[in-house]
Parts: C-alpha cells; structure tokens; sequence
C-alpha cells in the first residue's frame, strides 16, 4: 500500500507538472493571436478572452498531458533505478503501474464530473463574446418542446421564425411561421406557410398566407395567399448549425435532456450522442494512454534509446488519439454504431497496452 501510494503521488505530481508547461504555453499563444485578432481590444479584456478560452483549450490536450506525464514518472524512476528496486523485491514491474491507472482514471473521473460543466460554461462564454466582438451577434436558434426558434434581421428590422420541426440537415423547415418587426419592435406581418427551404440567400416559402399586422388593419380581412413566396435572408445553414453550439458547449449533465429534446424537434442528435459516449468513455482513454507510455518507458535506462522510447511512446499516443478520432466521424457519418464508435478505440487501446506491457514485461 506504500509503494502504491508513493508511485500515485509521483504520478500526480508529474501530471500537475506537465499540466502547468503545456498550460503557460498554450496561454501564451492564445495571448498573442487574440492580441493580433484585437488590437485596439483593452489588454486586460484581452486577458479575459484568453481565460475564457483556457479551460477549453486544457481540456483537449489532457491526453497528451498523460502521455508526458506518464513517460516523465517512468524516465525518472528507470534513471535512479527505483524499477530495479521494485522488480529486485519480487513485485512485478505491472504491478507498479496500478497507481498510475487508478490516479489517471480518477483524474478522467473528475474531469468529467466538474471539469466538463466548467469547460462547457467558458467555452460558450468565449464562443458568444469573440461573435460579440467580431459583430456577428449571439445565437440564432433555440430548441424547445414545442418546435424551433430562428432570428434573422439587419438595419431594417427582425424576424421571428418558428417551426414545428425541421429536416435533419436543416435544409427545409415545415409549417413556419414568419413574423417581421420593425426596428422599434412593431410587429408588421405575419407569414405561415407549409414548408420553407433555405436557398442562396433567402428563404423560398410554398402554400403561403400572409397576415398585415399593422396598427388599424383588418388582418384576417386583408390576408393574401400565394403558391411561394421568397424572403431574403442572411442565415446560411452553417450559420444555423453553428447556433446549436458545440457539443463541447453543452455540459455533460444536460446532454441526454438535450439529445431528446433535438430528437423531439426533428433534428438528428447524432454527434450530440457520440460526445456524450466519447465523454464516458474518456476515462477508460486516459488510462490506457498511460499504460501504452509506460510500457516504452520503463525499461532499464541502461542499454537502450531514451529519446526514442519517449518518441515512439508519443508517437503511439498520437496514433491512438487519431483512430479514436477517426472512428468518432465514421460515427457521426452514420457508418458506424454509436457505441461502437465512442467505446472500441478505448477498448482496444486499453488491451493493445496490456498486450504490449504483458510482452515487454512477462514475456
């Protein structure tokens, strides 16, 4: 129990370590792009873009941060031979590598736990006040039980666009309704039609009715129907998409309530759900990420390459996060099972290190 603890508290330290490097850094690369993004920006509000965008920016490399830490602990204990110790007192060498793994998956643990919620919070913080900032605005589109909810407008006014449910690539909505305002918030008509589909530049509505909702008129009286009607328009379908956020935006916790309420509304919620299967799974990543480093780095340093363990230990992590990764977008793409896709890379990485392990070690 004392040898586990020290190697868990070795461990730790060395992931702290690793973690605050690559964080100054990446600190400092973020400050530079957004002060060349924003030069006449206050350096201090820059300063705050750049917090927002940390915890995000932490978050993604977390998987290298075990790799480095994982081969930065075993460098250090093969070079003041405290392995030799270890395997001379009859423990197998394996058998020091359960305190890492128990350290990194509590770590994944936490990460999903408090981590996620916080990132998801600054990273949509970030997203809305860099929009802000280059003058495109907040989000365009809400989700609800009921239906969706668009926002369009410019100088001349908004409009208020609601939908009963919409197509799955968000190319067409059904039974839409149209209300146009004007800049003091007047409502000036209203527009139901049975389908809208967004062209190049405008919206092309068929089986239209349209309601003049001016001060003093008749509106029912003075209704027009039309087979289609085009209403020009500066959404595109990136533009909408983008409105959902970034899966990354949404936390953890509120992620199945969200993938219903997509579902609900007509939209495919596909991607929301590889995250939130990828995000359970992290866990299970991080450990057979520091399984897979150690097993190239805790040889004896006598007798053997140092920089190009650590190289190839790097190298297969990368290897490892790119198929994962690749497997996540034949995932989204439908070519795969969701579960499939979020739980075999970690799986298989997890065994691929204890087979590796197993054959340098015991073999």
């Amino acid at each position: 129990m004392i040898l586990h603890y020290y190697l868990a508290r070795r461990f730790f330290w060395s992931v702290l370590g690793v973690a605050a490097v690559l964080a100054v850094v990446l600190a400092l690369i973020d400050l530079v792009d957004e002060l060349n993004d924003y030069p006449h920006l206050p350096f201090a509000r820059v300063l705050g873009v750049v917090a927002l965008k940390m915890p995000e920016a932490n978050y993604e490399i977390l998987p290298l941060v075990m790799v480095l830490a994982s081969a930065a602990l075993f460098l250090r204990l093969s070079r003041s031979s405290e392995l030799v110790v270890l395997r001379a007192s009859g423990r197998s060498a394996i058998r020091g590598l359960v305190a890492p793994a128990v350290v990194a998956l509590g770590i994944g643990l936490v990460g999903l736990a408090m981590g996620n919620p916080i990132v998801a919070a600054t990273a949509k913080r970030y997203h809305d006040l860099v929009n802000t900032l280059d003058g495109r605005g907040s989000a365009i589109l809400a989700i609800a039980s009921e239906g969706l909810w668009l926002r369009q407008g410019g100088d001349g006014g908004q409009t208020v666009i609601f939908a009963a449910r919409a197509s799955s690539d968000l190319a067409v909505l059904f039974e839409p309704n149209f209300v146009d305002f004007a800049p003091g918030g007047q409502p000036l008509r209203r527009i139901s039609a049975a389908a809208a589909r967004l062209g190049d530049g405008a919206w092309e509505l068929s089986d239209v009715k349209i309601w003049d909702l001016s001060k003093g008129v008749n509106s029912e009286a003075t209704a027009k129907r039309l087979a289609s009607l085009s209403i020009p328009s500066e959404l595109t379908r990136d533009r909408i998409v983008d409105s959902f956020g970034k899966p990354i935006y949404i936390p953890i916790w509120d992620l199945p309530r969200f993938i219903t309420q997509l579902e609900q509304a007509g939209f495919s919620a596909r991607r929301y759900a590889i995250w939130f299967q990828t995000q359970l799974a992290s866990p299970v990543f991080l450990v057979a990420l520091v399984l897979s480093s150690a097993a190239f780095t805790m040889g004896h340093a006598r007798g053997r390459n140092t920089g190009l363990s650590v190289l190839t230990a790097v190298l297969l992590g990368f290897g490892l996060h790119y198929v994962r990764n690749f497997a996540l977008i034949l995932g989204e793409n439908g070519q795969i099972p969701i579960l499939l896709a979020a739980w075999a890379p970690p799986v298989a990485a997890l065994l691929l290190a204890i087979g590796i392990l197993l054959h340098l070690e015991d073999g």
